[in-house]
């Protein structure tokens, strides 16, 4: 189906320019603050916003937990570029039906802006329905399937037909979307593995993934392409999606504060898909030490080591990257970014 693609507040800017977002972390700002600090970053030179979607944080310490969905409408209002979710999971707290309409609905609402970022959830979010929570395969069948409906639903839109759906996970009686745009967003998956990644590159417009070190991702994008090739696509068509964690702040030392306090996540060196309660992550952040960030996360005080770190993710084709500071203090970093890093890159 075609796809929308988002809008910039500056084009002639954008067509030299690289595409680097906002990351709002949900988890860690209040609505009204998050929905201040997008527009600040646009103010400053950012491009669009990545959203997540928790209905926990990670640790008590950062402290929210507000809905996705309503925070991206505002966002609408309050901004001018991409709106998309980083990432949503409509496998267990939402059925994959909700999340279709909530996606439309935004997508009509702000056409050529928003795009779907779909996951296969975190323990965390999606254990609070009690359901049972399975084995990773299972977690990302399920995640594929999801995807199949939703597809299925913009397409009934598009169409103004009804379709149904009976697989091995979901079910879906006849029906279709009402409220539509006249372009379907663009439906994006989060991978950290080459299977999945092969996968999205067959089934999906994008791949969403997260900084990890530069043979890693390489080898990701490059079994997406795969995919994409397998199923008769043209991978330079597709969108690379990228969500970059760092700490900056004006001293070393305040930047691994900053990291250790508020993105201990940053460090962990083992799987937290199964992790089910914010107290239980916390106890587990406090074995995170400042070397475990190395090859990680950067951390530093040393705005071109940002810059060329960056530009490292540039140079393997991502087409969007949104930045998350893990300073709590993030109207200085957007400034100083804005002003001495973000001009310095490039395509």
């Amino acid at each position: 189906m075609p796809r929308a693609t988002p809008t910039t507040p500056n084009p002639s800017a954008a067509a030299s320019a690289p595409h680097i977002g906002y990351a709002a972390m949900l988890e860690r700002f209040p609505p009204r603050e998050a929905l201040e600090l997008a527009a600040h970053a646009e103010a400053h030179g950012f491009t669009g916003v990545m959203a997540t979607d928790h209905f926990q944080p990670w640790t008590p310490q950062q402290g929210e937990a507000s809905f996705v969905w309503n925070v991206l409408s505002a966002l609408g209002q309050t901004t001018t570029g991409d709106l998309g979710t980083g990432v949503t999971a409509p496998t267990f707290r939402s059925h994959p039906a909700l999340t279709a309409q909530a996606s439309a609905t935004l997508a009509a609402m702000y056409p050529g802006r928003h795009w779907l970022g779909i996951g296969s959830g975190e323990a965390v979010n999606e254990h609070v329905a009690g359901l049972y929570w399975p084995e990773a395969h299972e977690r990302i069948d399920r995640m594929f399937e999801a995807v199949d409906v939703i597809k299925k639903l913009f397409a009934s839109g598009l169409a103004q037909r009804d379709v149904r759906h009976n697989g091995q996970y979901y079910r879906l009686e006849s029906t279709r979307l009402w409220t539509m745009p006249e372009v379907a967003p663009e439906i994006m998956v989060a991978a950290s593995g080459p299977v999945t990644a092969r996968r999205a590159g067959r089934t999906v417009d994008g791949l969403i993934t997260e900084g990890a070190p530069l043979d890693k991702i390489a080898f990701l994008l490059q079994r997406f392409a795969e995919g994409a090739k397998e199923a008769g696509r043209n991978p330079a068509t597709q969108t690379r999606v990228l969500r970059l964690h760092l700490s900056w702040a004006p001293t070393d030392e305040q930047a691994m504060t900053n990291a250790l306090a508020e993105w201990p996540n940053g460090g962990m060196r083992f799987g937290r898909s199964d992790i089910r309660s914010p107290f239980e992550f916390e106890q587990l952040a406090r074995l995170v030490r400042p070397e475990d960030f190395e090859g990680r996360m950067l951390v530093t005080a040393d705005l071109d080591a940002h810059r060329a770190h960056i530009q490292q993710y540039l140079d393997l084709g991502f087409d969007r990257i949104y930045l998350h500071n893990a300073g709590r203090d993030q109207r200085e970093w957007i400034e100083v970014f804005g002003r001495d890093v973000l001009p310095k890159l490039r395509r």
